[in-house]
């Protein structure tokens, strides 16, 4: 999807068609850009940048909240468009996944290709940038390429020549650190990247250096896994303030911890185990984290293990900039029902967000959110790969 969470809010607020949209929250708060319309990244905008410093960029951009619940929904209507051509559907994100759609009723790739974009623009009001390869490295790639409303086949047995032209960076597994390696070799494109001997990339970054070896010459064997569980599920909060203040972190936690254990339920997992992440007013940041006697979907259990691993954590005297739970050592949520405390919590939970998901996230809350919890703007930011 094409900036998907900016697209989103044009859709649903025709106004700002034409506009720099900047999805993230308070041009003069601490957080960073979510995602920008196309005409906002003609600033020089884009996701991840601090928000102050977007504002510098485009100061008359519209600088929105975001609404994740409102980009989930659309999502969900995305897959199913996707799914009504293959069952072989792999979400990487809310606005990304890999189709398998080999022996597809509907057609070869391309032409489900250009199906995908017709309905998902007819039907939904979004546009999709599509790539078409025979493997999920190359697809990936070439989505990329020509934003927005792209379209890109690369014919098979034309993976390495197609890639050869293009920086390392596109490759996965090329950060700053390994682009930098590369460069000391000589290495600026893919096409060089395959003329190293792969003794030489070994040698230089382990069994890695092998992986990059393939990649480059457009070589990926993962197949497209359907139904892909997350392997954590975390939020965060950015202060707009340094908060030194136990019961200011506390509260903020139970918010947190309320999100994560919704989003445990709505995936069908649980919890083995609790993350907690601190960045102090220096960004010197810190995790720790512990293993649950029994896996959990209850945000009582999130919040009383995160507030352990705050005890240990907390450095006297220093403000805190960011707080962040994430649920990890995920399991299948199937094993809870097997105990009757675990039944009759599970109920009540499935209950509290059958009533959030009809009439929203404010229809029903603890009092102490109402008194404690931050004023809630977007810190929860998912994977963004446009």
């Amino acid at each position: 999807m094409d900036a998907f969470y900016a697209a989103v809010e044009v859709h649903d607020n025709p106004a700002l068609r034409g506009r720099p949209v900047i999805v993230g929250g308070d041009p003069d708060g601490r957080g960073v850009v979510s995602a920008a319309s196309y005409e906002a990244r003609t600033f020089g905008v884009h996701s991840a940048m601090p928000l102050r410093t977007a504002a510098r960029l485009c100061p008359h951009g519209v600088f929105l909240p975001g609404r994740f619940e409102r980009y989930a929904q659309v999502s969900r209507q995305v897959m199913a468009v996707f799914e009504s051509y293959t069952p072989l559907v792999e979400p990487i994100s809310l606005d990304e996944a890999f189709l398998d759609v080999t022996g597809a009723p509907a057609g070869d790739g391309p032409t489900i290709a250009r199906l995908l974009k017709d309905r998902v623009r007819d039907e939904i009001g979004l546009v999709v940038s599509v790539g078409v390869a025979t493997n999920k490295l190359v697809a990936k790639v070439a989505s990329d390429l020509r934003k927005p409303d792209g379209l890109v086949i690369v014919p098979p047995g034309e993976e390495a020549a197609f890639l050869a032209p293009l920086p390392v960076s596109r490759l996965w597994g090329v950060g700053p650190r390994a682009r930098q390696a590369l460069a000391d070799y000589g290495v600026t494109t893919i096409g060089q990247l395959t003329s190293v001997p792969a003794d030489t990339l070994r040698r230089r970054f382990g069994r890695h250096g092998l992986d990059l070896a393939q990649r480059a010459r457009g070589v990926d064997p993962s197949p497209v896994i359907s139904g892909h569980a997350p392997k954590s599920i975390g939020h965060e909060h950015t202060f707009d303030a340094d908060v030194t203040d136990r019961s200011g972190l506390q509260g903020t936690l139970l918010w947190l911890a309320e999100s994560v254990a919704g989003r445990l339920r709505r995936h069908g997992v649980a919890a083995g185990g609790v993350q907690l992440k601190l960045r102090y007013e220096g960004f010197e940041t810190l995790t720790r984290q512990v293993t649950l006697s029994q896996p959990t979907t209850d945000a009582d259990v999130l919040l009383a293990e995160a507030n352990r691993l705050l005890d240990r954590a907390l450095q006297r005297g220093r403000a805190v900039r960011l707080i962040g739970i994430t649920a990890i050592s995920l399991a299948s949520a199937r094993q809870l029902t097997l105990f009757e405390d675990g039944q009759r919590i599970q109920r009540l939970a499935e209950a509290t967000d059958a009533v959030k998901d009809r009439f929203g996230e404010r229809a029903i809350t603890r009092a102490r959110l109402l008194r404690e919890a931050p004023r809630r703007r977007f810190s929860e930011r998912p994977p963004d790969r446009e």
